[in-house]
């Protein structure tokens, strides 16, 4: 075990970035469950994976880092336009057609790639993330778009439907996608949902909360001392932490139900 790597100065950011990316997260997450399109969030990271890819191969990045992400929003957006359209036209074949999607984006990533030495590398850290390395002069822009974003969903959360939801995912997904990578943004989407899954209102909001926060804290925490990829101990973190939770809801809810039936 390695004590030396809890470092305040880079565990610190990539808590705060675990927190921004979890503000809007885990809302979207249980609307996403409830909706029943649980892949869209993978189908709409990697559209703005393949911008920003994108972005690299056609050299925009050389117009400074706004090209790029221009270029990943546009992405993105342009995503969620086309999923909103198959939501109202192919309701019923949805979840087959965002499938298709993922893999038809994943796929034009690694055609981009494929003539670049380091191509392995930027797929990795697509879909990983370098969670560690962010700073705070990246995790600004997105703190204040984490916000806009939060304030329309909880203000207007009744009045967004269809195309709007969609607008408003990807531009959620696409800052986080690119601080946390692919497989982090799936599950601060789809386990703290799933942990919550049986409560209701605010409980619900709390519970999900909780599982992603203490996933994160605890992942960041575990991935220094033993020195591995901090994203995928995080990965897992949330998932056992979210399992961890709902056996012990179990058990109290059983013990609770025994004896409310041995006073009854």
């Amino acid at each position: 075990m390695n004590y030396d790597g809890l470092d305040l100065s880079i565990l610190f950011p990539a808590f705060c970035a675990g927190l921004i990316v979890l503000l809007t997260h885990v809302p979207f997450g249980q609307e996403v469950l409830k909706r029943g399109i649980i892949f869209i969030d993978l189908a709409i990271a990697q559209i703005a994976g393949l911008g920003v890819i994108a972005a690299h191969y056609f050299d925009l990045d050389r117009y400074g880092n706004w090209s790029i992400q221009i270029t990943a929003m546009a992405s993105a957006l342009l995503g969620a336009y086309i999923l909103g359209q198959i939501e109202k036209k192919w309701g019923q074949y949805q979840e087959a057609v965002i499938g298709i999607t993922f893999v038809l984006a994943a796929t034009a990533s690694i055609l981009l790639l494929a003539g670049n030495p380091h191509g392995g590398e930027h797929l990795k850290d697509l879909l990983v993330g370098q969670i560690l390395w962010v700073t705070w002069d990246q995790l600004l822009p997105v703190f204040v778009l984490a916000i806009f974003i939060a304030l329309i969903w909880f203000s207007f959360k009744k009045h967004i439907k269809g195309i709007s939801f969609y607008v408003l995912f990807a531009m959620a997904i696409t800052t986080s996608v690119q601080l946390v990578g692919v497989y982090l943004v799936f599950s601060s989407l789809i386990i703290p949902a799933l942990g919550s899954i049986h409560f209701n209102g605010r409980k619900k909001l709390f519970i999900g909360y909780s599982i992603g926060i203490t996933g994160y804290l605890s992942g960041l925490i575990f991935s220094a001392i033993l020195d591995l990829p901090s994203g995928a101990v995080i990965v897992w973190n949330i998932a056992i932490v979210a399992i961890i939770l709902n056996i012990l809801i179990s058990f109290y809810n059983k013990n609770h139900n025994q004896i409310k039936s041995i006073r009854g």
